[in-house]
C-alpha cells in the first residue's frame, strides 16, 4: 500500500467519530462485501456509521440478497457535512449518487481500479490488490479489528467474486493468504459457493442460453459478441442482474481476445460489459472513451448508440490497440 495514503486513512478512521460508507451504482460482490465489512469494522471501533445506497440499486442480484446491510439510508443524512465519507470500489465520482459524497466533511477514496480518478480528499488506490476487499482486510488488521462472522463472510464474498474464484491474473499470494485467514475465522466456503454459483434461478440459465444462441464473431474471431435485448428479459421473466457472468462464457471461446455483452436496458440503449483474455487489449481504455471504466481485462460502459454502432466502435478500438498480426486469432 501507499504509505502516506494508508497512514492518512488509518488516522482519519481512528480520529473521526461519524462516518458514511458508500460504493458504486449497481454494486457487485466486491463493492457489497467491502461496504458491509467496512461498516462492521467501524462499528467494532465504536463509530457512528451509516451505509448509503441508492434505492435504484435494489433489489440486489439474487446471489447477494442474503447479505445484511445495516444502518441503511437512501438519502444523504442531515449531518452529512459533519461525517467522513468512505467510497469503496468506486473508480470515479460519477458512479456514485450525485452530491452525496461531495457534501461530506472529508472523503476517503479506497479502491483497486488502476484508472481511479483520485476524487477523494485522501486516495488509497492499490491497483496491485486483487480486489478492494483485500485493501479493507489489510486496514482491518492495522486497526486491530478481528475477522468476525459477518466481516469474514462479506470479505470472502468480495474476494471470491472479484478474483473469478481465484482464477484472474490479479490473484496474487496476498489474496490466498487472505482467503486462508478468513476460512480460519470460520467462513463456510461451501455455503458461500452454493449461494453465489449454484442456487441459480431458472430464468438466469434460460437467459444465458439465449445469449449463447446469438453469438457473433468479428475480425477472425478476435472480438466475440452477444446481445441481449430488453425484450429478452421480459419474455424470460429475467431480471437485469441475471446477465451477470454471461460475458465470461464469451471470453472462453477459442481465439477471442475481447468478449462483449450488449445488454439492452428498459429505458433504451445498452450497457456493455467487456472482458479481455490477455494484455494485448486494454478494455478499460475502450470503456473510458465512452465514459465508463474498469480494469485492463474487465471493464464496461453505457451507450445510447445502436448495437451495430457499438460493435463498429469496439472493432475500431481493438484494431487500434493490436498489431496487424495480432488480428490473427490464437490456435
Amino acid at each position: 500500500m501507499s504509505g502516506d495514503a494508508r497512514s492518512s486513512v488509518l488516522e482519519q478512521i481512528r480520529d473521526r467519530e461519524r462516518f458514511l460508507v458508500a460504493t458504486h451504482e449497481n454494486p457487485d460482490g466486491d463493492a457489497l462485501g467491502s461496504l458491509i465489512a467496512m461498516h462492521h469494522i467501524l462499528r467494532e471501533l465504536g463509530k457512528d456509521v451509516l451505509t448509503f445506497m441508492s434505492e435504484g440499486d435494489f433489489p440486489l442480484p439474487p446471489e447477494y440478497r442474503s447479505l445484511r446491510i445495516d444502518d441503511l439510508v437512501h438519502q444523504a443524512p442531515a449531518d452529512i457535512g459533519q461525517r467522513t465519507a468512505i467510497a469503496l470500489d468506486c473508480g470515479n465520482i460519477d458512479r456514485t449518487p450525485d452530491g452525496v459524497l461531495e457534501a461530506a466533511a472529508t472523503l476517503l477514496n479506497i479502491d483497486h481500479h488502476h484508472d481511479n480518478t483520485g476524487f477523494g480528499d485522501v486516495n488509497l488506490i492499490e491497483p496491485e490488490a486483487s480486489c478492494t476487499a483485500e485493501i479493507v482486510f489489510e486496514l482491518m488488521g492495522r486497526l486491530g479489528v478481528g475477522a468476525s462472522g459477518e466481516i469474514a463472510q462479506a470479505l470472502y464474498i468480495a474476494l471470491v467474486t472479484d478474483t473469478g474464484r481465484f482464477m484472474y491474473e490479479s490473484t496474487g499470494p496476498a489474496a490466498h493468504r487472505m482467503a486462508a485467514a478468513l476460512i480460519e475465522a470460520g467462513v463456510d466456503v461451501q455455503a458461500i459457493y452454493r449461494r453465489l454459483y449454484e442456487d441459480v434461478p431458472e430464468a438466469k440459465i434460460r437467459l444465458l442460453g439465449r445469449a449463447l444462441q446469438g453469438i457473433s464473431r468479428y475480425d477472425q474471431g478476435v472480438l466475440t459478441v452477444a446481445t441481449l435485448a430488453a425484450r429478452d428479459f421480459e419474455e424470460l421473466g429475467a431480471e437485469q442482474s441475471y446477465s451477470e457472468g454471461v460475458v465470461d462464457h464469451l471470453r472462453a471461446i477459442r481465439g477471442t481476445r475481447v468478449a462483449a455483452l450488449l445488454r439492452g436496458l428498459p429505458e433504451g440503449g445498452y450497457k456493455i460489459s467487456l472482458r479481455a483474455t490477455d494484455d494485448s487489449v486494454d478494455v478499460s481504455a475502450i470503456a473510458r472513451a465512452q465514459g465508463g471504466g474498469g480494469h485492463r481485462r474487465a471493464a464496461g460502459f453505457q451507450s445510447e448508440s445502436s448495437d451495430a454502432q457499438v460493435i463498429a466502435f469496439l472493432r475500431s478500438q481493438i484494431a487500434a490497440q493490436l498489431d496487424p498480426q495480432d488480428l490473427v486469432p490464437t490456435a
